[in-house]
């Protein structure tokens, strides 16, 4: 199972290349992916077959007890078909029907191969917790699906609308799971469902959270206002999302817990209520649709509400008929949604008031929809009718239940045949709409889609041995599928419910004021946009009330917050009854006044320059601290990480004014003072509560030996990094990446990853004939702007600190140094190469995109993990490999040095992104304006008489 997700994010990664290549052709060799999982499921159906699972687990993180669990069951198994299969035939369809050159045509079809990995995935975990992973993965990718369309706002929108919904359920349901997973010591729903489930208001909560998260997903009442609008995205999107894959996740969670939480106090009354609610509603919004798109959208929403009614009733007889529908359902509505994608692609129009003729001019496809449309109708001997019977069947005990089902299939009926008619039927007075011929590759995955509903009808006896070992968890089986029962009260039923539609659709002209008149007062997509607009007044009222635009009002406010709050705990303690030691060495207590001194002095300077090298003084003193104190390691990076923060300072200060403003007055200087002072003493005694209250051993006592034995290093600074919380630096590498993003966002007015700058030719007038020239981008300067020192100086150190950061990477295992420090080192290259040439000598020292390195190290550290998993290992794991060579002798290699260099990569691209944002853009961004570059005091000063 775990390669077949991996097969998925592959495939995700090369598609952008293959769709540069190949077009929308790619999509053939892209289809592969979900295809493999649809064999895969295929080849285990033996194991399946009389109740059985498969069940995969990797380890995962195991100091929180998780792992990669899979588990297929029969209804997996069944979704695992259906996301596999569906997502196949989609994939060869959307091969056709996009056009050499569509935009976003590469991220389209990654996102769409994405979005099948994360629902098989979905559907295969048997972790909570990774349940829920993949459930928001579905979420962010059908966002980006949704909107495709990106210079459309109804795109735009649409997506914001489904994310906001989803992600609100999937929020509540993630509380719900760590409801049941903390009570039953467990997240593996295969252990929860084998133990005593917790009684009263704390199971009722879970419940009810959880329902929120599945019908939300499934576009249930309330939460049904999304689905409708998602129609903005492309026909292949809602053919797979909204028919067979994403929909259906809310109704497959139904169906995972409803053998343990069916019993439940809400469960039932809460999933009959909105199921049916969300049947008729839906259905009758359906009748009033001219779109073939939207008269689907709604359609949709109804027979989720009849899936969560039988899928979630919780008896054998409905667990069976539900499976049935499910699988009904993905099969006939997938394909109609393709033949309306025909239609439009090749007619130009889905409005149905505009079509005439097309079931002559297109027979293969009208057939088509035909089959689809019956099993959707529920006509024998198709699929859906054997669905439907035994939807009907379950029920017969619930009189009421069995009215609502009736009503709603009527209506299924109805639009069904509006749907036909609409389509395909010839109406006088409108032109005959004429298409060319369809494309085999668009015409076959319906086809085969509706096919299958056909032969599944007749099949029902085989089908019914495959899909009731689920069924049988509930109980025994009483009324097994089959095409024919007889004479029974479920046959008299789907009568009942054809001849009704039947009468709705042929009524339709005096209908046609009553369908106007009755429907809600507040549509859900309306009462979705007067909450937004809600939401965003009050942010506007809180915003407006509570910031007033001062950055230091702001910092006091907070810093106040924490000096109040902090202090009056500190008191309850009271720490300074521990026995305290001042210092360890007089020179600790002059590097603390230097440091004091520094900080004081900082608040009251007046220049910008001033106040930055006082703070770069305290920075500097803190690493003498870790010097004394014995840490050459964080003293290194300490040291290093200053030196950057001060050339990034020294970028950013030659477009703010040399002196600070008039403000504050001396009164307020006073009290930055005072609240700086009492931060500081209040943090002091915060660190030492901490340490003085720690009653268990801390786990770091153990780190220098886990160093050596698991991490194979001596440097128990980097090995934490690289090993034992690797973990925390992957998630700090990410925070990296989005730090550089957004500092190049607010900074490039055009795009960051084109064509690094030309190097302009030399002016004549600007050097010197016959000056030597040190860096190839110095020529490009001013007079006044170069240096010759300073070019000498970096051509002859540049290459050999770029080799000393590499020595830092490689030594830093078992030496002062690593992947951060060795970045930063490698960093401040690039830096003095910029002060010293500018931005062309920039560009000439790293030909690369600050993107590209970016993303390589965050791969390259990710991979590791991804690498070690497959191979059967803990994620992010240290190997030691022996390695002798001649000359050399033996020596080892440890893997995590791999992650130190997506580290060291992650690093120099974040700075290099900042070099050429902070730097390089604003020297573009001044050129343009035709403004000299301001200069810093000590240039005035060489530039002087």
């Amino acid at each position: 199972m775990l390669v077949l997700l991996i097969l998925h994010l592959v495939a995700a990664l090369v598609a952008p290349l293959f769709v540069r290549w190949w077009g929308p052709r790619a999509c053939y060799p892209l289809a592969l992916a979900p295809a493999a999982a649809f064999g895969w499921a295929v080849a285990r159906t033996p194991a399946v077959r009389d109740g059985g699972t498969v069940v995969e687990t990797y380890p995962w993180i195991r100091q929180l007890g998780l792992d990669l669990a899979f588990r297929m069951t029969t209804l997996s198994w069944l979704m695992t078909l259906l996301v596999g299969g569906v997502g196949a035939l989609v994939l060869i369809y959307s091969a056709r029907y996009f056009h050499p050159g569509s935009l976003g045509l590469g991220r389209f079809a990654a996102v769409l191969v994405a979005f099948a990995g994360a629902m098989l995935g979905l559907v295969l975990a048997d972790d909570l917790l990774l349940l829920f992973v993949c459930w928001e993965l579905t979420t962010i990718f059908s966002y980006l699906l949704i909107g495709h369309s990106t210079e459309r706002r109804s795109s735009r929108w649409a997506a914001a609308q489904a994310l906001t919904v989803t992600t609100f359920g999937g929020l509540a349901m993630l509380v719900g799971f760590i409801m049941l997973g903390e009570h039953a010591g467990s997240y593996r729903w295969s252990a929860i469902v084998e133990q005593p489930l917790p009684g009263g208001a704390h199971l009722v909560t879970a419940v009810v959270l959880i329902l929120v998260g599945a019908l939300s997903k499934s576009a249930v009442l309330p939460f049904q206002s999304w689905l409708p609008v998602a129609m903005a995205a492309p026909t292949p999107v809602s053919a797979y999302l909204h028919a067979a894959a994403m929909v259906k996740a809310g109704v497959y969670l139904l169906g995972l817990l409803a053998p343990a939480l069916a019993t439940v106090g809400p469960w039932r009354p809460v999933v009959t209520a909105a199921g049916l609610a969300s049947l008729l509603v839906g259905g009758w919004a359906a009748l009033r649709q001219t779109d073939l798109k939207l008269l689907l959208a709604y359609g949709t929403v109804s027979q989720l509400g009849l899936l969560a009614v039988v899928v979630g009733a919780g008896t054998p007889d409905a667990a069976l008929a539900g499976v049935a529908m499910l699988l009904a359902h993905a099969l006939f509505k997938a394909a109609l949604f393709l033949v309306v994608g025909i239609v439009d692609h090749d007619a130009g129009t889905r409005d149905l008031r505009e079509l005439s003729g097309l079931g002559r001019r297109a027979p293969l496809l009208a057939a088509v929809a035909v089959v689809a449309a019956a099993s959707m109708a529920g006509l024998p001997p198709l699929l859906g009718f054997v669905a439907k019977e035994a939807v009907f069947a379950a029920f017969t005990d619930r009189p009421v239940v069995v009215a609502g089902l009736v009503a709603g299939t009527a209506l299924t009926v109805a639009y069904t045949a509006r749907f036909v008619w609409g389509a395909f039927a010839t109406r006088p007075g409108v032109p005959t709409t004429d298409v060319g011929r369809i494309a085999p590759a668009m015409l076959t995955p319906p086809a085969v889609l509706a096919g299958a509903g056909l032969v599944a009808g007749p099949a029902a006896g085989a089908l019914d041995g495959l899909l009731s070992p689920y069924a049988e968890v509930f109980g025994t089986v009483d009324d097994h599928l089959a095409l024919w029962h007889g004479l029974s009260p479920a046959l008299g039923l789907s009568a009942l419910a054809l001849a009704g539609g039947a009468a709705l659709f042929a009524l339709r002209g005096p209908l046609a004021p009553a369908l106007a008149r009755l429907r809600a007062p507040v549509s859900g997509n309306e009462g979705y946009e007067w909450l937004t607009r809600r939401f965003d007044r009050l942010a506007v009222e809180v915003t407006g009330a509570t910031q007033r635009g001062s950055l230091p009002q702001y910092l006091g406010t907070i810093l106040v917050t924490l000096s109040v709050v902090t202090a009056a705990a500190l008191l309850a303690t009271q720490p300074w009854r521990e026995r305290i030691a001042p210092w360890d060495t007089p020179l600790q207590v002059v590097v603390v006044a230097v440091v004091a001194v520094a900080a004081f002095l900082a608040v009251g300077a007046r220049r910008r320059l001033t106040a930055m090298l006082l703070v770069g003084m305290t920075g500097y003193g803190t690493a003498m601290l870790f010097v004394l104190y014995g840490a050459p390691d964080l003293a290194l990076t300490q040291f290093l990480v200053e030196t950057a923060t001060i050339a990034v300072f020294v970028l950013v200060l030659r477009r703010l004014p040399e002196r600070f403003s008039a403000r504050p007055f001396r009164r307020s200087r006073w009290v930055r003072r005072g609240i700086g002072a009492a931060v500081g003493v209040v943090t002091a005694g915060l660190a030492l509560t901490a340490a003085a209250s720690r009653s268990a051993p801390t786990i770091s006592d153990a780190f220098p030996e886990l160093a050596v034995d698991q991490g194979y290093g001596r440097n128990v600074v980097n090995v934490t990094l690289v090993d034992i919380r690797a973990w925390d630096t992957m998630g700090e590498l990410a925070v990296l990446v989005v730090a550089a993003t957004g500092v190049a966002s607010l900074i490039f007015q055009r795009s960051r990853t084109g064509p690094r700058p030309r190097r302009p030719e030399p002016s004549s007038t600007a050097n010197r004939p016959g000056r030597p020239v040190w860096l190839r981008g110095g020529s490009s300067l001013e007079e006044r702007r170069r240096s010759i020192v300073l070019e000498v100086v970096t051509r002859l150190l540049f290459h050999t600190v770029v080799v000393f950061s590499l020595f830092l990477l490689f030594s830093g295992h078992n030496a002062p140094g690593g992947g951060f420090a060795g970045g930063l080192v490698a960093s401040l290259a690039l830096a003095v190469r910029y002060l010293a040439g500018g931005r062309y000598e920039l560009a000439e020292a790293a030909p690369v995109g600050a993107g590209t390195v970016l993303g390589a190290g965050l791969a390259i550290s990710v991979g590791t993990g991804v690498v070690g998993l497959a191979l059967g290992v803990p994620v992010l794991s240290s190997t030691r490999i022996d390695v002798s060579l001649p000359l050399i002798g033996d020596f080892y290699l440890v893997t995590s040095l791999i992650f130190d260099v997506g580290v060291y990569l992650v690093v120099v691209g974040l700075v290099l992104d900042i070099l050429r944002s902070l730097g390089a853009e604003v020297d573009r961004h001044i050129e343009a304006a035709g403004r000299p570059d301001r200069t810093l005091p000590v240039d005035r000063a060489r530039e002087a008489p």
